[in-house]
């Protein structure tokens, strides 16, 4: 069958943030205790508690940021617990989630501020905090900006120095994005976005006022958003109440408004081909959600400053819950699914301005996992190995012509082909899926070159099936193979895609 990628370079969209390919890492079942840290247990190499072979498996991947430390829990942790001596750091409940080995609803505030902060270094992320507002006050989180940022004599600069872990705290963390709170619709509070409306004024007027007199860092405000459209509404509405000030609008206090959404088709190994398709069209609304968002701030802030973020996407299988610490396997068609989820923030470049899969290590669709003595990828970290030459580059416009599936009761339809494209450094860099579970597609590439040269051309998933899964025995399987591009005149190539596989063309004149 064919489909044919029509690559606009004359039709630029905008630079494409690195933070799209963002990550995130919550307190929750096995993702930073056991999967990111294990202490002095002896098991693994570490750095001063830290897993050595997860850190190695993610540095691959130069991830741009890495939110923590969450999520629910955010919204009942209080940062001071995390910091100073260990054997200092009380024992508190983590009221949302059983976590680490032992599978209990505690935190022992082993892995804190200075940790994570040692965590994003050594992976050369950038470090986004979410705050509590469900449970804290202005004051708690306007405290920890100063504490990781602050370069003057105060006390809590100085008791930064005394922890730092990285050696480079003296004159800050410089932590730029901070989040106000976490789906405080729901379990960060059950506000309504007229309740969380004024809570976030109240919280951005005081980090705001910090940034504005006592900070080198420029900082990033991001607004708790839903994928409801109406709650968006009510909440920027709302939000305007306030009087301008020396911000301006109220809407001024806002750098980003962040939505989340998790998608799922029949189970994580055991799924119909009905369902398989299904998970495709559902992974769709992330898209839909970003215009639903960027529609409802055109309307009641048009003059501000504020892009999308989804700092919690992917797929949660019905077999990921409380009781296994959100753990499911992760499959090669949930693989390929994140690859149109990419393809389509890619296209809107010019409104996103991060994303977070959930999550890093061990919980949902995440890119590594572990046990007692080992570390490995799965299917959807080749992706984002794949993908990541597009961080930095100028999306382009593209047009795809291809079967698509329509079914029945589904919001969205199935395009057997996704892609995108982007441009740097002289080369355009496409990425192309084949979402056909059944069969091949040949798709034809046209760029808009006058001439076109195969720099690199990679496939992932060939001879694989969509339900399997990665293990320690089997994680190299998954990893790309090398791509035929066939090169035709006027700036034309020609692929051929297997089922279910996901590829990427680097291409110059």
């Amino acid at each position: 069958m064919d489909s044919e990628l029509f690559i606009r370079r004359h039709d630029p969209i905008d630079q494409i943030s690195p933070d799209i390919y963002g990550h995130f890492a919550e307190h929750l079942g096995r993702c930073i205790y056991g999967g990111v840290w294990v202490g002095d247990d002896g098991q693994v190499e570490t750095n001063d508690g830290i897993r050595e072979d997860t850190v190695s498996l993610l540095r691959e991947l130069d991830m741009p940021v890495l939110r923590w430390p969450g999520g629910c829990f955010a919204d009942d942790y209080h940062w001071e617990d995390g910091v100073g001596a260990r054997e200092d750091r009380p024992q508190r409940r983590n009221l949302h989630w059983a976590q680490g080995r032992e599978e209990v609803f505690e935190e022992s505030n082993d892995f804190g501020t200075d940790e994570f902060v040692r965590l994003c270094e050594s992976l050369g992320t950038e470090p986004y905090f979410a705050a509590n507002v469900g449970t804290g006050s202005p004051d708690e989180a306007t405290n920890w900006v100063e504490y990781c940022n602050y370069d003057g004599d105060t006390e809590l600069a100085n008791r930064r120095r005394e922890n730092d872990q990285t050696g480079n705290g003296e004159d800050g963390y410089d932590v730029r994005f901070w989040g106000v709170g976490n789906e405080n619709w729901g379990c960060g509070g059950r506000f309504s976005p007229e309740e969380y409306a004024k809570e976030f004024r109240r919280y951005a007027n005081y980090l705001r006022t910090y940034d504005r007199t006592m900070s080198n860092t420029d900082l990033e405000l991001i607004a708790v958003g839903h994928i409801n459209d109406d709650w968006n509404r009510r909440f920027l509405d709302q939000l305007e109440q306030g009087i301008d000030w020396v911000d301006g609008s109220p809407h001024n206090l806002m750098d980003h408004l962040a939505v989340h959404r998790y998608y799922k088709a029949g189970g994580e190994t055991e799924f119909t081909e009905e369902q398989y398709y299904k998970l495709f069209a559902r992974a769709r609304k992330v898209a839909a959600d970003v215009d639903d968002a960027i529609e409802a701030l055109d309307v009641f802030a048009p003059h501000a400053d504020i892009g999308v973020i989804v700092d919690e996407w992917g797929v949660w299988h019905p077999e990921a819950v409380s009781d296994n610490g959100l753990e499911q396997e992760n499959t090669v068609r949930d693989a390929v699914s994140a690859a149109g989820v990419l393809d389509d923030l890619n296209a809107r470049a010019d409104v996103v301005t991060m994303a977070n899969i959930a999550q890093t290590v061990n919980v949902l669709q995440c890119l590594v996992q572990t046990n007692e003595s080992e570390a490995w990828t799965t299917p959807t970290y080749h992706v984002f190995d794949l993908y990541k030459k597009h961080m930095g580059g100028t999306a382009l416009r593209t047009v795809v012509d291809t079967d698509v599936l329509e079914i029945e009761d589904e919001e969205f339809d199935v395009p057997m082909v996704s892609a995108s494209a982007s441009e740097s450094d002289g080369n355009v860099f496409a990425t192309v899926s084949n979402r056909d579970l059944n069969e091949s597609r040949t798709v034809r590439v046209d760029t808009d070159m006058d001439e076109l040269s195969t720099v690199e051309a990679e496939v992932l998933f060939e001879d694989l099936e969509a339900d399997e899964f990665s293990s320690p025995d089997n994680a190299d399987d998954f990893a790309a193979d090398t791509l035929e591009v066939e090169e035709i005149e006027d700036g034309i190539c020609v692929v051929e895609l297997p089922p279910n596989t996901v590829a990427s063309i680097t291409l110059s004149e």
